[in-house]
């Protein structure tokens, strides 16, 4: 593999105040070096970033790559093949729009992420959980409340985002049979949702015994929980259980992210989705009985950065989008940046999500050993986080792993 110097960067991946000038050597799919001072690189294709911003590939930390319609019930259905080639092209959108690797928050699997690094579709690195674990009448049960079928037939589907469990020795197995099957980390559904039919928001999905099962099943293979959360009550008992990733949290109060971040759990948001579904939700098949939730999340959505931002509750960068609502996704950092630092945004899309994803020094990170993921930007997101919009118009350059994906500088 061919090596490349960026030369005269001003490199920003959050960990200082603002961008630092540099030059960074790419060599063998790795960040080889990265120095104030010119680097000799003889043989290394050489660009001249001066003006330009240098970061790490951005990285999703909550998106649902198989998702390509809104009513996920329906979507259940359809056929795998169609669900697999319609998320190789919703993945493609997102690698095109600088993001360099995602964690699906339920419904991808290994089998779509072998296909993946075979090459046979260009894609952000995946981090996957399988199927997201729910109880009966929980966020990941489609069904109505007219609908008696057995939904194992359903779970069984690629185009299914979730599983059910009842019960601590079910929660153990379903998070047993999603590690065995290569999950990185498990999601459990622990809170009413929006896309689900008879859960309110306020609905608490598993007990205490259940979710304490799944963080003890995630802690002896060596990893996490991450949990769907709106309400203030939900966060707080799933804290106390141990519950690492905290998805959404809305309703989240000062206190509770306060907690949260004494515990060492890192919080999720993901704004962008509730209103790209107040929008346009309706009209893409989203069923009235999930319209009529989405308020009660959507417009608490801003206050709830302001509330972790002041308990020191680390904030990762999610999106959380159905359908073809994909195409919002940049519009996240749009919207964080009514309410946080540029730098702090900048921070939740690079260290922090690098940190959820347990891949700290690997991605989200212009430094030696990192993955050669780097997007170039015109001008300074600092000054305008519009710049990461517009599905990568000023984005000319995204590189993965060393390896050119788009190169029109």
């Amino acid at each position: 593999m061919s090596a490349t110097l960026f030369e005269n960067a001003r490199i920003l991946d959050g960990t200082a105040e603002g961008a630092v000038e540099g030059h960074v050597l790419v060599e063998d799919g790795l960040i080889k070096d990265v120095s104030d001072r010119p680097i000799t690189a003889s043989g290394a294709r050489r660009l001249d970033l001066r003006g330009r911003t240098l970061m790490p590939g951005l990285i999703d930390a909550h998106v649902h790559v198989i998702a390509s319609e809104v009513n996920l019930a329906r979507h259940a259905l359809l056929p795998d093949a169609l669900v697999a080639f319609r998320a190789a092209k919703i993945m493609h959108g997102m690698l095109m729009r600088g993001f360099t690797t995602i964690r699906d928050l339920g419904g991808a699997t290994q089998g779509l992420r072998a296909a993946r690094d075979e090459g046979h579709f260009e894609a952000p690195r995946m981090v996957l959980c399988g199927k997201a674990i729910s109880s009966t009448g929980g966020h990941s049960d489609g069904r109505g409340r007219w609908d008696n079928r057995e939904n194992a037939w359903i779970e069984a589907r690629l185009g299914a985002l979730g599983r059910l469990a009842d019960g601590v020795d079910a929660v153990r197995r379903a998070c047993r049979e999603e590690i065995k099957a290569g999950a990185d980390y498990i999601k459990i559904m622990a809170n009413g949702g929006v896309a689900s039919p008879t859960d309110p928001i306020a609905f608490l999905g598993y007990s205490r015994d259940e979710i304490r099962a799944a963080v003890e099943e995630a802690q002896m293979a060596q990893t996490y929980v991450a949990a769907h959360l709106y309400t203030d009550e939900a966060i707080g008992r799933a804290v106390e259980c141990g519950v690492r990733s905290l998805e959404h949290c809305n309703l989240i109060e000062e206190a509770t992210a306060r907690k949260a971040a004494a515990a060492g759990a890192i919080a999720c948001p993901t704004l962008v989705t509730y209103q790209a579904l107040k929008d346009e939700g309706a009209s893409l098949g989203l069923p009235p009985e999930s319209v009529a939730k989405i308020d009660t999340v959507r417009v608490a959505g801003l206050e709830s950065l302001d509330r972790m931002r002041r308990a020191g509750l680390t904030m990762a960068f999610g999106t959380d989008l159905l359908g073809e609502m994909h195409r919002h996704q940049s519009e996240e950092f749009v919207i964080r940046g009514q309410v946080l630092p540029a730098i702090e945004v900048i921070r939740s899309t690079t260290m922090h999500a690098a940190k959820l994803l347990r891949m700290e020094g690997k991605i989200g990170a212009v430094a030696p050993g990192a993955f050669g993921d780097l997007i170039v930007v015109e001008g300074d997101p600092l000054k305008d986080l519009s710049l990461l919009t517009r599905q990568g118009k000023h984005i000319p350059v995204i590189m993965q792993a060393g390896r050119f994906v788009k190169d029109a500088l």
